[in-house]
């Protein structure tokens, strides 16, 4: 570290660096069965669905329509679930029963196609509902979660996504979040943003290497800033612009 670094910014570093070492060593099959799924549901031409409420909607986005990232997939957003209107509304409506469903019914997906839920604590009733109801139409589910977070969280609904999902990957993360404790029951900087992204491009390599040795096509976005990228997205945007509203 550098003799500039503050105590702060270290002890989060070599916190997040541990944890994330944790999931390298303890997560690869939950990630080698997630690649599975998602591999062959791109073979089949159909597509990956990300969907996260509150922070979490911003791991859905990190998986839409960016260099490096998969083209077949699609983010479930829905503005009053996220944070740029009314945190205070987003955080009262994720907890609302009945909303998964609906959310199902905007995105039309098929039985075959996958559906990646981000949620933390693994207890709010919106993500668990739509793993649910996803899982019922012929979906596989995949629940990126803290199992030590969601074992600790109260569950007001009587059913938490690790009992939902078919498949579950642990982020590894504490309950609460937050890695620095700053005493008197105070602790700050969030950690499951990083782990949810670095879980989901893990998944985005694993899965492009094995398209790529079953001979396929990787359908994969290249930066709008290289050379040659605009005819090559264009190809990718015509093929799943229909299927993407967000496009």
């Amino acid at each position: 570290m550098s003799e500039n670094t503050t105590q702060g910014a270290k002890t989060y570093m070599e916190a997040v660096m541990a944890i994330l070492d944790r999931i390298a060593q303890t997560q690869g099959d939950a990630i080698a069965k997630a690649a599975d799924a998602i591999t062959q549901a791109i073979a089949n031409d159909g597509m990956v669905y990300l969907f996260g409420s509150g922070h979490s909607h911003m791991l859905a986005e990190e998986g839409h329509y960016r260099a490096g990232g998969l083209a077949p997939v699609c983010p479930m957003l829905f503005s009053n679930l996220m944070l740029h209107e009314s945190a205070i509304l987003s955080s009262a409506m994720e907890r609302l029963p009945g909303l998964g469903g609906k959310l199902l019914d905007r995105y039309e997906p098929r039985p075959g196609d996958v559906l990646v839920v981000f949620s933390n604590s693994g207890v709010n009733a919106v993500p668990v509902e739509l793993a649910r109801d996803a899982r019922q139409r012929g979906l596989t589910v995949i629940g990126v979660v803290s199992l030590e977070y969601s074992t600790q969280a109260p569950n007001p609904i009587g059913v938490k996504l690790p009992e939902v999902a078919d498949i579950v990957i642990d982020n590894c993360g504490p309950p609460g979040d937050a890695l620095v404790d700053m005493g008197g029951g105070v602790k700050v900087a969030p950690y499951s943003t990083v782990a949810g992204a670095f879980i989901w491009n893990s998944i985005v390599a694993e899965v492009s290497v094995r398209l790529a040795t079953q001979g396929l096509t990787v359908p994969a976005y290249r930066s709008s800033n290289m050379p040659g990228a605009a005819e090559h997205n264009a190809d990718m945007l015509a093929k799943y612009k229909k299927r993407n509203p967000h496009l």
